[in-house]
């Protein structure tokens, strides 16, 4: 009797580890539980930790609550201004609703790929090429836009979405390297343009402060004479000027009396006139 006693009570404390053991779930704690019984859902959705069901009768689906990165396939597409390009990107989004991602959509990870897909590709068909290019934040948060609108009434958030890459093609490529060059070479002839117009108007103010100071001019040659001649490289040859000549001349000859004029240079090699 005793015995007989000892062997249910054991049978039933292996039916009660059984029972608990199949019962007993343990969410984690980036996890939440939602709770089918016989197919349908019954109660709120079950917090972190440990959790008892009833065998055989419900069933709890787990699902992560943590940010998801899913990179999207690169694109292929032709811009507004007819430019071949390839895309890729990578959005993030998490769970927020863990009812809705369960029940309103099949796969919700795969219902998000493929939207981020088709906007990636609408966005390319509105887009210029230069947006994508230099203008890629504005073109980011219309992603986002295009993928979290219906995204939320599957208790999905998108909370960034950063398009990766731009392939071009090598002749594109090309092109822009051919179009940055003459862009450069435009600036750079603008550049030394405005610097002759800047330096002529210096030598012109130069040449009008020489016109009024004749002496001036023969000063700046001779300092010209003079920084040639400091290489000791090269042979020069000076003209003298004319005004020159009639000024030595002028200084070799005797002092007249007052108020009598010198007479003029006598230079076609006749006699001189007395």
């Amino acid at each position: 009797m005793v015995e007989d006693l000892v062997v249910a009570l054991a049978a039933a404390g292996s039916a009660g580890v059984v029972y608990l053991a199949s019962a007993a779930r343990v969410v984690k704690q980036y996890e939440r539980g939602v709770l089918f019984r016989l197919g349908r859902v019954t109660g709120d959705v079950r917090a972190p930790g440990l959790n008892l069901i009833v065998p055989f009768v419900d069933r709890l689906q787990k699902v992560n609550m943590q940010i998801v990165t899913m990179p999207i396939p690169a694109q292929e597409g032709i811009t507004r201004d007819n430019v071949t390009v390839r895309v890729d990107a990578v959005v993030y989004f998490r769970v927020v609703d863990a009812t809705s991602a369960l029940i309103k959509v099949e796969d919700y990870k795969f219902a998000v790929s493929q939207m981020a897909q088709t906007s990636l590709r609408s966005i390319i068909g509105k887009s210029d090429l230069d947006d994508l290019l230099s203008n890629r934040e504005k073109l980011n948060q219309g992603l986002e836009l295009m993928i979290d609108s219906p995204a939320v009434g599957w208790g999905i958030q998108v909370d960034r979405v950063e398009i990766k890459d731009v392939s071009l093609p090598d002749t594109m490529k090309r092109s822009m390297a051919r179009q940055a060059e003459a862009d450069r070479e435009r600036r750079a002839r603008i550049i030394n343009a405005d610097a002759e117009l800047q330096a002529s108007k210096k030598l012109a103010e130069a040449a009008q402060q020489m016109s009024d100071t004749p002496a001036a001019l023969q000063l700046r040659l001779l300092q010209t004479v003079m920084a040639v001649a400091a290489e000791k490289n090269s042979t020069l040859v000076l003209p003298i000027p004319v005004e020159l000549l009639h000024f030595l001349e002028r200084g070799g000859q005797p002092p007249l009396p007052e108020g009598r004029p010198h007479p003029e240079p006598h230079t076609d090699g006749g006699p001189r006139p007395d």
